[in-house]
């Protein structure tokens, strides 16, 4: 008894089938594992890991990663400030290259500016001594570069007399490389400028 063959139409039918199939599910096997990898990815961005007691690995939520880079940022603003304002004769150089270091050219171009002015010459002159008291910065951290102000109180001594001052600044920060020691925290201070500069009454007063 002879055995019929199959129509050889009905077969490429069926193993093109079968390829279609086993090609649709492989893509939406890959699909699935790269849409998990995408999420495990985003979700490793808050997220470290340590190692327990036990040896097995915790996942540990990192849930304050702005508030780190805010405390980053201020620390930064009162190293440059502190930098850039506590001044005398005999330090004022190493001062300005310290705070050169946290900023870019506008912080160089008001340290050119005060020069011309004769703002270094008079700490030499009179034996000027200028102290910071106080350094208040408040720093936006949506998206960079970063807005910030900062309110510096400073006394300038001139021997027999005390004369304290409110400057208020502002300006943008950068994220850079880190350079320790010279910008351990890794940012740039950008768009740097004074805005304003008053003389204050009976400061010491106010503070007791």
């Amino acid at each position: 008894m002879k055995i019929p063959y199959k129509n050889i139409f009905e077969v490429l039918r069926i193993n093109r089938f079968i390829v279609l199939t086993t090609v649709g599910c492989a893509t939406l096997t890959c699909l699935f594992s790269v849409l998990m990898t995408i999420k495990m990815y985003r979700e490793s961005q808050n997220n470290a890991f340590v190692v327990g007691t036990e040896g097995d690995v915790v996942p540990l939520k990192i849930v304050n990663q702005r508030e780190n880079f805010e405390v980053e940022a201020l620390s930064h603003l009162e190293r440059f400030h502190h930098y850039f304002y506590n001044l005398d004769g005999n330090n004022y150089k190493k001062q300005i290259e310290k705070a050169l270091w946290l900023s870019n050219s506008s912080v160089s171009n008001l340290y050119s500016q005060k020069q011309a002015e004769g703002v270094y010459n008079r700490l030499l002159q009179y034996s000027l001594v200028q102290h910071v008291i106080k350094i208040e910065s408040h720093v936006e951290t949506e998206s960079e570069p970063y807005p910030f102000k900062t309110v510096i109180i400073f006394q300038i001594n001139r021997g027999t007399t005390t004369d304290s001052y409110e400057l208020i600044s502002s300006g943008n920060l950068i994220q850079v490389e880190r350079n320790f020691p010279h910008n351990p925290h890794g940012l740039l201070i950008t768009d740097y400028f004074e805005n304003t500069l008053r003389k204050l009454e009976d400061y010491e007063n106010s503070e007791e």
